[in-house]
């Protein structure tokens, strides 16, 4: 996979402000990028992770066949909902069937296509945090004993709603949609030098994510550069990762947006 990291910057509101880097998958870099450039923000986009198909997808073919025989899909990310339903095969969706989501993200990629909403099952918009373990406390009163469950993610992920599932007696499996790439070293090392005189805030929504860009450029002074996170796991990572000046806030433009403008304004 080919990555561009100067290809979506947007013009600069003022010289003395610094750019967010948006370290989000490819996909989604485009929409982030026009919401932030719209509140003022300049952004320019480094891939850190990239979202490519699964050589095989016959795991996901056969969860579809099985679908009417399961209780609830569980989608890590929007890109799990668009890899699994490029699966579909024009299959409908179960009446009996919950999917779950952690983010609205995920929750609009969904209903897009075509899930009903009374058949959605994740936090709402307005939660202080989106992540497993506010799903679960909506998840936790129904009755799992005996019923199938799939975690649709891609090859690696976080195991914690999985092991919730399985001691409320559920029958979990792990079904990959996708696979992460990770960008060349070379190709990051060309990013900073093309933006190593600018002030930086690195926007982050992946612990792995972190630790590859810090482990591809050791000779960066990462306690001198600032991070927004989406999570506090992600936080911490950044702040073992060398990052000091660290800030948390929901994964939506908006949301960075406000908290770089503070930022912006604290520097000042």
């Amino acid at each position: 996979m080919t990555f561009k990291p100067d290809a979506h910057a947007v013009q600069r509101p003022r010289p003395d402000w610094p750019v967010l880097v948006v370290t989000r998958p490819a996909e989604q870099a485009g929409a982030w990028l026009q919401a932030l450039s719209a509140r003022g923000c300049e952004a320019v986009s480094l891939p850190l992770i990239g979202i490519a198909p699964l050589a095989d997808p016959e795991g996901i073919r056969q969860l579809w066949q099985s679908a009417a025989h399961d209780a609830c899909w569980m989608f890590v990310s929007a890109n799990a909902v668009h890899h699994a339903f490029a699966q579909q095969g024009g299959q409908p969706w179960p009446s009996g069937l919950l999917a779950a989501a952690t983010g609205p993200g995920t929750v609009h990629a969904l209903l897009e296509r075509g899930v009903p909403a009374a058949q959605v099952v994740a936090p709402p918009a307005d939660a202080a945090q989106y992540d497993s373990e506010h799903l679960w406390s909506l998840l936790a009163a129904m009755p799992w004993r005996g019923r199938r469950v799939a975690v649709v993610r891609g090859e690696e992920g976080r195991d914690w709603l999985a092991s919730q599932w399985q001691e409320a007696g559920a029958d979990v499996r792990f079904v990959p949609a996708y696979r992460r790439v990770m960008p060349d070293p070379g190709q990051l090392a060309a990013f900073w030098q093309q933006w190593a005189a600018r002030k930086h805030v690195w926007s982050f929504s992946s612990s792995e994510a972190i630790r590859h860009l810090v482990g591809s450029l050791p000779d960066v002074p990462w306690h001198l550069e600032s991070a927004i996170c989406s999570h506090p796991r992600i936080a911490e990572t950044a702040r073992r990762c060398g990052f000091v000046d660290v800030q948390e806030c929901k994964p939506e433009p908006a949301d960075v947006a406000d908290m770089l403008q503070k930022w912006q304004h604290r520097t000042l």
